[in-house]
């Protein structure tokens, strides 16, 4: 089910100019000063237009969709299945739905709001196929992201020995609280927290309404605040 062997000819690595002394440098060729001009043209586009140009058969166009947004895909799966190499296989299998479900994209739906409702609705179906299964390793929201490097939460250096301590129980708490939360509730928050997507955004990748989404965060959160008000 890898991405590769699906689409075989679509290229997922970009072209790279290596830096150095320009006087020796060769003269790119007509190949990539023409990757060069169309991933410019791209930038220049609407997520929603590029994804009309996969719809059109543009390899480049899905190419860069996929660069754009693996990160944020991998790091969504892995807070939704706690598991690494879980989490780079669905995030694998939203891009090849995207690719197949290319010629039914409306223009009037918003790429990240269909992209994430694709993703929610695997992580979804994931946690209800494998409930008893044990985690590779559970999420620790004070490590650094898998792929970016980033952490969640910024340290504080001033803290003293006792503080940290606390601190990595608090956030040891709020995380077992989180993946304790059922599967919406825990999407939701998890888009809400971590991927900063507003309430209208959260309620489209849920088929939703805005007020549905509101009561459903109000609940989690609600949740979240009843299980954790001796770190409060």
């Amino acid at each position: 089910r890898r991405v590769t062997a699906d689409v075989g000819s679509i290229a997922l690595v970009r072209v790279m100019l290596v830096g150095g002394d320009t006087r020796h440098r060769p003269e790119p060729s007509a190949a990539i000063r023409g990757a060069l001009a169309e991933s410019v043209v791209l930038e220049m586009l609407s997520d929603a237009e590029v994804m009309l140009r996969v719809a059109a058969g543009d390899d480049a166009a899905f190419d860069y969709l996929v660069e754009k947004y693996r990160r944020q895909m991998i790091s969504f799966m892995y807070r939704m299945t706690h598991n690494q190499a879980v989490a780079e296989e669905l995030a694998q299998e939203v891009f090849l739905r995207v690719y197949r479900s290319r010629q039914s994209y409306a223009a009037s739906a918003k790429f990240t709001t269909w992209i994430y409702r694709i993703a929610t609705n695997l992580a979804v179906n994931h946690a209800r196929d494998n409930k008893y299964e044990r985690p590779e390793k559970t999420v620790n929201i004070d490590e650094p992201d898998a792929e970016t490097g980033m952490t969640v939460d910024v340290p504080d250096t001033g803290l003293n020995a006792e503080q940290g301590i606390l601190r990595r129980e608090r956030l040891a708490a709020i995380r077992r609280q989180v993946e304790a939360l059922p599967e919406r509730q825990r999407a939701a928050v998890l888009m809400h927290k971590y991927q900063n997507m507003d309430y209208k955004q959260i309620a489209g990748v849920l088929k939703l309404s805005e007020s549905a989404t509101k009561s459903l965060l109000f609940r989690a959160y609600e949740t979240l605040r009843e299980t954790l008000k001796e770190f409060i």
